[in-house]
Formats: structure tokens, C-alpha cells, sequence
């Protein structure tokens, strides 16, 4: 102890030196430098021998990157360029700041169909999303937010994977089948679909149903007992740019008079992404008239946050999905896709993240490190620069079938099942979150999904575990409360009403208890509306004759009462046995009676 304060400040002063001291030269440290900048710790660990393993995988990614870029530009209703542009930068980023060495970094199908409702035929709104989704993620990450995703479950991400994967390739199906159309969501594209069947173009459905067969068979080639096995894996892996390229050249070898046999995506933009700004204003592409940065904020409107949530989820389920044997650090992820969202949109793309698909091929084509993300965004480079007047033959249909081939798989059927399995009431949040996200919207459903197993979660805490028995122990009509598990504010009321009801229903009988004994030695922590309940509980007792005992609380459980009122020390009484507490409450209440005995005396 110190004599006075001045001896406290100089006892705690130097502590407090020292304390910041550390902080400092650990924010300085170069373990700090390689968690924000992970590429200072594996690339000077490079060996040469994992050069031809990363310019395959990066290849390999490239080749299913391209055409699933213009397919997603198409379904985001932006010019096919854009689509490319977005698979451009985001790889050579991410081998800066990110951590997982299998991660693919660009335009997925999720965030194409989540921009769509805003883009409206101006493609200044996705990349404006692009940038402040990008800002948004970053500070997110800076401020350790990554910790955020726990409250986010399984069965909500599965239901929302699900209900995105059934969307989008709904939306897919008029294209697959040549009928022109512009209807978005679930239930509008299905409505859509069957009051145009007149529609179908008899090359285009052909093309694109035996371009869908021939995705789903070549992706189990690998599998088949044939020789060359190494050689049919990466046939497999590349079936996209396979189906590319037969229905570029069934277009160019099948037209007529230069009239082509399928509708196809349209003339790409030739030339590299240019490099400039995001637009901060815009004009409004039917009366020309300047739409201010303010007035665009409030076009993209919920966007704002659903966009950044739904990029961070996906980004970090990928991440989570392909980092065996590494512990992930979301709030690193986080940044790393911040910083290629912002940098992207410098390059006129649409909002990116992490693409399932893609990460799958570069895991199973072997990386070693980020840096085949760099020989990806130099296959979709050269792709600008020497081959879009190519790429301009791709039937529509080759797409669609490409999309929905993509989506077959991109179902969690494994997890569905496993939440099956282990807890059937599980299925509740996951079907919840399904069919908001299907009749409803992705976003919407997403938050929908959330809040309800939130509120799913606060129900079962406002019941615990909680089993209450009568016994008689040397003439003492008595109740037991066990308590399993912890017990929070959302349980506190039905403790109390639940005790005193037990009491009370029993008063005027002859197992009427005078002594009701909660356990709870499994009780870790309690908060101040269970001590305050916990208070009138007591009271209300008393009020029926009856005594209230806390027999074992943990030492922060029962501090958290004691301090609140000293008074209701005595509650608490700990013991080894059953028997020793009874003895305990027997002496206590003979003491009680003979001092009461004397104050009568006197």
C-alpha cells in the first residue's frame, strides 16, 4: 500500500511507461509488418520450385476467369467489359495484403446480381459501389471488425448461398434457352420464362443445353479410371474456356450472309482498363440532366451496406473454406479486399470479392502462392488487348449454360445435410433465410436471416435450462432449482416467475416448501437485471413464509450480488455436500431463533 496518492501515481506511473513502451515497439515490430503486409513473409521464403506451380494454377484460373467475367458483366446489366475490367486488378492486390495463398480475388455471381438493381443502364453507379464498398471493408478491417462474421451462422450463409445460387440461375434460363429478357428475381424470371416460351430459338437452346451437359460431364473426367490423368484434371478445370471456344467457333463457322446462328454477348470494348478516378457525378442516360454525388448515394441506398456485408461474408467463407491448417485473420482479409475494391475502381470495375469457383480451381491446380493471381490478371490483360474482337462471337446461350453450371455446385449440400444430422431445429434459420431471400430479396433476406436467428438465439436464452424437484429433509419441505448453463438479462424474469409460481401453487398444502435452494455451481456469470431479480425473488418469498438459499454460485456470480447489496451476503452459503448445507441452514436458523428468544426476554 501507499502512504498517499502522489506514491500511487509514482508506484503505477512507471507500469503505465512501460505499457505503452511495449505497444509502441510492437506496433514498430516486424511480426506487424507481416500481418498487414503478408507479402514481406512468404515471398522472400520463394523457391523457384513453386514458379511452375502458380503460372499453371494462375493459367488454369485465368482461363475460367475470362468467361465467367463477361458472363458476370452480362448479369450485372453492365457493357461485357466491365466484367473483365473487374477480374483485372483485384488478383494483383490481393498477393500484397492477403493471406490465403488459394483465394481469387474478382467479379463473382453473387455481387453481379446484387449490383444489377442499381446499375439502371449507368455503369458509373457499380463502379461508385466498387470504390465505397471498398472504403467501407477497409475500415472495417483497420478496426478489427472481423469479429463481427462470428455472429453470423452456418445455416443463415448456407440458406443465402443456396437462395443466390437457385436465383441466378433461374435468371439465366431465358438466356440458355435464346428468349431475350430483361426480368430479375426468382419468381419475376420464372413468370417471365413461361409467358414467352413462343420465344424459344430453337440453335440457341440446343447450344446452350448440350453446352450445360458437356460442363457437368467434363467436370467428372478427372474422375474417370482413364490413362493421363494429370492431363484430363486440367482438361476438366479448363471445361469453361473449353465451352467458350466451341461456341465462338460453332458462331463464326455457322453464320450466314453475317447473320450469326445464336444471340451473342455484343462487341467488347477493346483496349486495357482505363485509369481514372470513380465518377462522383453522373448523368442520367434518358434526359441527360447531372445527377450529383448526393443524388447518386441516394440511388444505391441500402446497397451501401448490403453490398460491403455481402462481399465481406462470401470473401471470408472462401478464405475459411481453403485455409487448412493456417488460423485466418478476418480483419487482414477484410482489408486486403478493401484495398482491391478501392484500387479496382480506379480501373472502372464493379464491386469483387472472393470467387468460390475460381479459389476451387486454383486449389486443385496446385498454387503455391498469391502470386498466380498475377498471371490470372495477365491472361485477362491480353484477353483486352488482343482478343475482344473474338470474344465478341460467345452465343449468350454458352454463357447462361456456363452460369448455371457454375451454380449446381456452388449449393452446400454437404453442410445442408450435416445441419441435418446434428440439429434439426437449425433447419429453421436456414429456411428462413431461403425463402426471404427468394420471394423477397438477396440483401433483405440476407439481414432477414440474421435477425432471425438472432431472435431464435435470444428465445432459447430467455429459457434455460432449468429443472425444479421437491424434497423433505428432516421434516424441512424443501425446493430444488438447478440451473444449467449461463443465465443472462432475457432470463432473469422467468426465474423469478417460475419460482414463485412453484411456491405459490404449493402454499396451501402440506408439501408447502419453507426453503427454496438454487444450485449453481455451473453458473459461470450473471449481469445486474438477474441480481436486482434475484433481490425480489427473495423478497417475494419472504412474503410466503419461505427462505431463499444460493448454494455454490461461482466466486463472479455471487460477487456480482454482494456488491450490489451486502445485505444478501447471507444467500449464499457453499458446502461440499447436500448435507452439510442443510446442517449449515439448520444452526443458522437455531441462532436465529434463540437470538430472537432473547430480544424477547429483554
Amino acid at each position: 500500500m501507499c502512504d498517499n496518492e502522489d506514491d500511487l501515481y509514482r508506484e503505477r506511473l512507471p507500469n503505465v511507461c512501460g505499457s505503452v513502451g511495449s505497444k509502441a515497439r510492437s506496433c514498430c515490430s516486424i511480426r506487424t509488418v507481416h500481418k498487414y503486409l503478408p507479402v514481406t513473409d512468404w515471398l522472400p521464403k520463394y523457391q523457384w520450385s513453386f514458379l511452375p506451380m502458380d503460372l499453371v494454377a494462375g493459367l488454369t484460373v485465368g482461363l475460367t476467369a475470362v468467361p465467367q467475367a463477361i458472363a458476370y458483366g452480362a448479369v450485372a446489366n453492365l457493357p461485357t467489359a466491365y466484367g473483365l475490367y473487374s477480374a483485372f486488378m483485384g488478383g494483383f492486390v490481393y498477393i500484397f495484403l492477403g493471406t490465403c495463398k488459394d483465394i481469387t480475388v474478382g467479379p463473382t455471381a453473387i455481387m453481379a446480381t446484387m449490383v444489377r438493381p442499381y446499375v439502371d443502364g449507368d455503369p458509373a453507379y457499380a463502379v461508385l459501389l466498387c470504390f465505397l464498398s471498398g472504403c467501407i471493408i477497409f475500415v472495417m478491417g483497420l478496426l478489427n471488425l472481423g469479429v463481427l462474421m462470428r455472429f453470423i451462422s452456418v445455416p443463415v450463409t448456407t440458406g443465402f448461398t443456396m437462395a443466390a445460387a437457385i436465383s441466378i440461375a433461374t435468371g439465366q434460363m431465358c438466356s440458355l434457352f435464346g428468349v431475350s429478357s430483361s426480368a430479375s428475381g426468382f419468381l419475376n424470371s420464372w413468370i417471365y420464362f413461361f409467358g414467352h416460351l413462343s420465344q424459344i430459338r430453337r440453335n440457341d437452346a440446343i447450344l446452350g443445353c448440350c453446352t450445360l451437359a458437356l460442363l457437368l460431364l467434363m467436370r467428372q473426367v478427372k474422375d474417370l479410371p482413364l490413362p493421363f490423368k494429370s492431363v484430363l484434371k486440367y482438361i476438366s478445370l479448363s471445361r469453361n474456356a473449353v465451352a467458350v471456344v466451341i461456341g465462338i467457333l460453332l458462331c463464326y463457322l455457322l453464320k450466314k450472309d453475317g447473320v450469326l446462328p445464336f444471340l451473342v454477348s455484343g462487341t467488347i470494348q477493346p483496349g486495357l482498363p482505363p485509369f481514372k478516378p470513380p465518377p462522383f457525378h453522373t448523368e442520367d442516360p434518358t434526359t441527360g440532366a447531372e445527377i450529383s454525388f448526393g443524388g447518386m448515394i441516394s440511388a444505391v441506398g441500402s446497397g451501401l451496406a448490403s453490398i460491403p456485408l455481402l462481399s465481406i461474408l462470401e470473401s471470408i467463407a472462401v478464405a475459411k473454406a481453403f485455409s487448412k491448417g493456417k488460423v485466418l485473420d478476418a480483419s487482414q482479409e477484410m482489408i486486403a479486399l478493401g484495398v482491391s475494391n478501392i484500387l479496382s475502381s480506379f480501373f472502372s470495375s464493379m464491386p469483387i470479392t472472393g470467387s468460390f469457383t475460381r479459389t476451387a480451381i486454383n486449389n486443385a491446380s496446385g498454387v503455391k502462392t498469391p502470386l498466380g493471381g498475377a498471371v490470372t490478371g495477365a491472361i485477362v490483360l491480353m484477353t483486352l488487348a488482343f482478343l475482344t474482337s473474338t470474344f465478341a462471337y460467345i452465343p449468350k446461350a454458352t454463357l447462361a449454360a456456363i452460369i448455371i453450371a457454375a451454380m449446381f455446385f456452388m449449393v452446400e449440400y454437404e453442410t445442408i445435410g450435416e445441419i441435418w444430422r446434428a440439429k434439426k431445429r437449425d433447419m429453421l434459420p436456414f429456411l428462413v433465410t431461403v425463402f426471404a431471400c427468394l420471394f423477397w430479396t438477396l440483401e433483405y433476406g440476407m439481414v432477414v436471416g440474421i435477425v432471425f436467428n438472432a431472435l431464435f438465439l435470444l428465445y432459447k436464452s430467455m429459457k434455460p435450462q432449468f429443472h425444479m424437484e421437491n424434497e423433505k429433509y428432516n421434516g424441512i419441505e424443501l425446493t430444488v432449482a438447478d440451473i444449467k448453463g449461463s443465465v443472462d438479462y432475457a432470463a432473469a424474469e422467468y426465474l423469478k416467475l417460475r419460482i414463485v409460481s412453484h411456491v405459490t401453487n404449493q402454499k396451501d398444502t402440506a408439501a408447502a416448501p419453507t426453503l427454496v435452494v438454487i444450485k449453481g455451481h455451473e453458473i459461470a456469470s450473471i449481469d445486474t437485471t438477474v441480481a436486482l431479480n434475484l433481490k425480489s425473488l427473495r423478497e417475494d418469498l419472504a412474503l410466503l413464509q419461505c427462505d431463499l438459499v444460493c448454494w455454490n454460485w461461482s466466486i463472479p456470480a455471487a460477487g456480482v450480488i454482494c456488491r450490489m447489496d451486502r445485505k444478501l451476503r447471507s444467500m449464499f452459503k457453499f458446502s461440499k455436500s447436500f448435507d452439510d448445507l442443510m446442517q449449515i441452514v439448520a444452526d443458522e436458523a437455531q441462532e436465529s431463533c434463540a437470538s430472537i428468544a432473547v430480544e424477547l426476554s429483554q
